[in-house]
């Protein structure tokens, strides 16, 4: 009787397992797929603070590594609650300009200070020369990003 209940859940460990793998494994972002300079995201700008409505540069001796991309954090504090959820604070689109990818699905880099938090999520712009890309995607947030989604979904399978 024992063995049969180890083997049960021996196969149940194994089921969840595979279904963990493929949950996340559908929706990894490849390494080489992300907005980094030098393995940092967000052109080290604090991801947390933007969360508390601030774009603030992070400092190299508050550093974490989270899916082969170095965040830097303002504070130890913001580092510690960027550790308990990283999911929640990970830029959308690898960290590339959202209008783009919701425009023509383009990676187009970032201006870190422009930036929105919509629905719990975090989105960076591009704005240089003239052409704030925020200020399009503010016309209609909610398709652009239903477009972004999309194009960004291409973008992970191809890897």
């Amino acid at each position: 009787m024992r063995r049969l209940n180890f083997n049960v859940m021996a196969r149940g460990y194994i089921l969840i397992g595979i279904l963990l793998y493929l949950v996340v494994g559908a929706h990894a972002q490849n390494v080489k797929d992300l907005n980094l300079d030098d393995g940092v995201m967000a052109k080290g700008y604090d991801v947390v603070a933007y969360f508390q409505n601030k774009a603030v540069k992070g400092k190299s001796s508050y550093k974490f590594k989270y899916q082969g991309a170095v965040y830097k954090f303002s504070s130890s504090k913001n580092l510690e609650e960027f550790k308990q959820n990283p999911h929640k604070y990970v830029p959308q689109y690898g960290g590339w300009c959202a209008y783009a990818m919701g425009e023509d699905g383009k990676k187009v880099d970032i201006n870190p200070s422009t930036y929105e938090i919509l629905d719990g999520k975090l989105y960076l712009f591009y704005n240089r020369f003239f052409n704030n890309t925020k200020e399009k995607w503010d016309k209609d947030p909610e398709g652009y990003r239903k477009k972004a989604d999309r194009n960004w979904d291409e973008i992970i399978k191809k890897n």
